[in-house]
């Protein structure tokens, strides 16, 4: 069992389902039986995916009678963001890296280009 909060995080947003039931919290409060409608699976199965998203700090639930809404607490999504941000700051420098090595490539193509295109010129004009 993860005991960090970063993997505690990732680990309840591994699975598809509980991705999908926190994008629907998003969209705000719900029950357990509003949160199952769009999957085929049972009350119980839904509460078992409510419960590891509350203990990764995900959703709260609070009581209303003898119902018990969930809704997002998306505070530990800025812990996964920002380890995230990382990653994300080296791919860009790869591609910036890769967009000038592809400049580079096409230099000689536009200077080939530019000669062919003053040889045709020169040729129309009847001045070669």
């Amino acid at each position: 069992m993860p005991t960090d909060q970063l993997s505690a995080t990732l680990s309840a947003l591994a699975d598809p389902t509980r991705r999908a039931i926190l994008a629907r919290l998003g969209a705000g409060a719900a029950t357990v039986t509003e949160l199952a409608r769009p999957f085929e699976m049972t009350l119980p199965g839904v509460s078992k995916h409510l419960k590891v998203l509350e203990r990764a700090g995900l959703i709260a639930r609070s009581r209303d009678a003898q119902w018990r809404p969930a809704r997002l607490d998306a505070g530990p999504l800025k812990d996964v963001s920002d380890w995230v941000e990382e990653y994300r700051r080296h791919w860009e420098e790869r591609f910036d890296r890769l967009d000038e090595y592809l400049r580079e490539l096409k230099e000689p193509e536009k200077e080939k280009d530019r000669r062919n295109g003053d040889e045709r010129k020169e040729k129309k004009d009847g001045t070669r």
